[in-house]
């Protein structure tokens, strides 16, 4: 009998280090418009959280392999923790001053990227060897990662008006630090959690070759830069609404944090209900129209409602419809991913596309927080809600995009697949997560 347990962990790791972003999500823009007032300010601190996290996820495709997935796992979530546990020590010894502040985001960034990689593209080996389908663990992988997601902006919300959102980062930073445990303990012996073996001395030429040909697959493989250029679009969008534009308006519209709390969890939980109903049916329908209709949901609506609307219920309840949108999207696109990227190439077309479709993630919090300040929160609302709906109809004019379907021909629903092997997919995109977690 295949053993469960390696799965089990990475998914309870993940659940945990994810719950930690939902922390975040909430905690620190609200820490930054505590202590400064200033939505830009809380927009250049989400751009200093996101540029590092392109820029390792640009250059460290390579370096995962040979250090080790399980190594980089662990030494991600302990420096995030201890980046984070900082930000509220410094502050009651009343020292932070805002480019720490920024600094220790940036921190963060740097090494989150690493290891969310390392841990999801370990995801078809632990689904071989518990005799799961590829798509099912996909399905779960998600579910599980946007339950989450749910349970820690709801925890969220109510911490921060409770206890304040400088306590709420200690918390996070522990949720970081039981991860790293697990994953430490969890995959010891597991072969593809190991360093590589019998690879070549990392020096400067073989690190490029490696690096370019990551970048080469993924640029001549035309859905998969389909998919990684919309989804680059929406990411940046996406970061603006989880930075900036949605804690704004939870404050100035909605009476504060446990509103925002309450949206993101709402949110959560019905993509949590959207990725195990297509765990659980999926296989059924064409992945194209139920990948477009889900992105048509996720998008658009949540902006245009916050830009028209003043109270809570409206925005709760185009939330809930992004939700399921949203349930559908990241399993879709793993198992893509999973069914189109050889085995040895796994991590480094993941760190590529890790990378494309975070550029512009820096740039959402930054530009959407200067676009509140200069031109007000209902404007840049709007532009963000026409900008979305052009860019989610790729799927449904672009001939590329029929490919989702042609690769669930070729690939099927057998756990075998995954010997073609993964990337790590696209992050989904839209409001209510942060780039690219919901």
């Amino acid at each position: 009998m295949r053993s469960r347990t390696p799965l089990a962990t990475v998914l309870a790791a993940n659940a945990i280090s994810i719950s930690g972003n939902s922390l975040t999500l909430i905690g620190v823009p609200w820490f930054a418009l505590e202590t400064t007032g200033s939505p830009g300010k809380a927009g250049l601190v989400a751009f200093c959280a996101a540029v590092p996290v392109v820029v390792s996820a640009i250059v460290g495709g390579p370096v995962i392999d040979r250090i080790g997935r399980r190594r980089v796992s662990v030494a991600s979530d302990l420096v995030c923790a201890l980046a984070l546990a900082s930000i509220p020590l410094l502050n009651q010894a009343g020292v932070l001053k805002f480019w720490m502040l920024c600094a220790l985001m940036a921190l963060t960034g740097l090494f989150h990227a690493p290891g969310e990689t390392a841990r999801h593209v370990l995801i078809p080996d632990l689904a071989r060897r518990a005799d799961t389908p590829l798509t099912r663990a996909a399905s779960l992988y998600d579910a599980v990662s946007r339950g989450a997601r749910m349970t820690g902006a709801a925890v969220a919300g109510i911490l921060v008006a409770l206890i304040g959102a400088d306590t709420v980062l200690y918390v996070d930073a522990a949720t970081f630090g039981v991860s790293a445990l697990l994953v430490l303990a969890g995959l010891r012996g597991i072969p593809s959690a190991e360093p590589l073996r019998g690879a070549p001395p990392l020096s400067l030429a073989a690190y490029r070759a490696d690096l370019r040909e990551g970048y080469s697959f993924l640029l001549r493989t035309r859905l998969l830069l389909g998919i990684n250029l919309m989804v680059m679009i929406t990411n940046g969008l996406g970061q603006s609404w989880n930075s900036v534009l949605l804690p704004v308006h939870a404050r100035e519209e909605l009476g504060g944090s446990a509103a925002l709390g309450l949206l993101v969890a709402v949110f959560g939980g019905c993509a949590l209900t959207g990725a195990l109903l297509y765990g659980a049916f999926g296989h059924r329908f064409p992945r194209r129209p139920v990948f477009a209709i889900g992105f048509l949901l996720v998008g658009t609506p949540p902006y245009l409602v916050a830009a028209f609307t003043d109270t809570t219920l409206p925005l709760l309840v185009a939330m809930a419809l992004g939700g399921l949108g949203a349930g559908v999207l990241n399993p879709i696109l793993a198992t893509v991913f999973y069914e189109m990227v050889p085995d040895e190439l796994r991590t480094r077309v993941g760190g590529a596309s890790t990378a494309s479709v975070l550029l512009t993630t820096p740039l959402g919090g930054l530009a959407a927080g200067f676009l509140v300040e200069r031109a007000g929160l209902t404007t840049a609302l709007v532009v963000c809600a026409a900008i979305f709906f052009l860019a989610t109809l790729a799927p449904l004019v672009l001939p590329s995009w029929k490919g989702l379907d042609a690769a669930a021909r070729a690939g099927g629903d057998d756990p075998a697949v995954s010997s073609s092997g993964p990337s790590t997919p696209a992050p989904a995109p839209g409001p209510a997560g942060t780039t690219p977690r919901r």
